[in-house]
């Protein structure tokens, strides 16, 4: 069997920035073995997988180690592949997810995502695995609903830029990620995110907890629309916007890769 291969730099204008998605469009659903073993042998942070369905396709993301529930860079990265490889004359698409329905669509030189919208419910105590892996105490710690991932917000970019995390501490909190998060010197926020019990100790770019991050800087900013950068070693831009129950996540994408996997 040979099936269709892209890896897409995510979050970035130009190729080894932001984070590489696999993407991998299929005719119908293999087996959960072997798309697991597809994402495994990639050993990028996801790879997704998508086939046609009546309102547009049916998508799903897998890291090395499991299938998660929402996946941003790779949802940005199996558009761009549509838009720009397989059906160049749509201007829009509709997924279908274990997240719900997401969409995208063609923006001037970016794609724009349409996502659920996150809450956050504060954390009277930090579990010790949390703070003892961060090393560095936050201001505040929350919740994310829905969803598992903690949110850490500090005092400034350079706190978050610093940090050097325990990675064997923080994969205690499986199935929590941790998203850390303070004003950005050149933007409206500066994030980093570690999953290290997904095969993941620090994501370049994700799309997926803009989320939570999106509203909570609207409200705190009061402003409806956010420049949100990730400082990872990669680094990417997005551009958000708070729409109530539902965000906006912008973003450039670029091709790296194109190939055949044989099985």
């Amino acid at each position: 069997m040979e099936l269709r291969l892209f890896q897409i730099d995510a979050f970035a204008g130009e190729v080894f920035r932001g984070n590489p998605a696999a993407v991998c469009p299929l005719n119908s659903w293999l087996a959960d073995r072997v798309l697991q073993a597809i994402a495994e042998e990639n050993n990028l942070a996801e790879t997704a997988f998508f086939v046609p369905a009546s309102s547009g396709f049916e998508l799903r993301w897998f890291t090395p180690r499991l299938e998660v529930d929402l996946c941003g860079h790779a949802t940005l990265a199996s558009a761009y592949v549509i838009f720009s490889e397989l059906q160049r004359e749509r201007e829009s698409v509709e997924f279908s997810s274990r997240s719900g329905p997401l969409f995208v669509r063609r923006n001037g030189e970016m794609l724009t995502m349409d996502f659920p919208a996150w809450s956050l419910r504060s954390v009277d105590r930090a579990p010790d695995a949390l703070l003892e892996g961060l090393r560095t105490q936050p201001r505040e710690v929350f919740l994310v609903t829905p969803g598992t991932n903690y949110f850490c917000v500090y005092g400034s970019e350079a706190e978050v830029l610093s940090l050097r995390p325990d990675f064997t501490k923080l994969e205690e909190l499986h199935p929590y990620g941790v998203i850390v998060t303070a004003p950005g010197d050149h933007s409206d926020c500066a994030t980093r995110y570690f999953a290290p019990s997904y095969g993941i100790p620090e994501d370049p770019v994700t799309g997926s907890i803009h989320s939570a991050l999106t509203p909570y800087w609207a409200n705190r900013l009061k402003k409806n629309k956010i420049h949100a950068r990730q400082i990872s070693a990669r680094g990417g831009e997005l551009f958000c916007e708070d729409k109530g129950n539902r965000v906006l996540i912008s973003g450039r994408a670029a091709k790296y890769l194109e190939g055949t996997i044989h099985i």
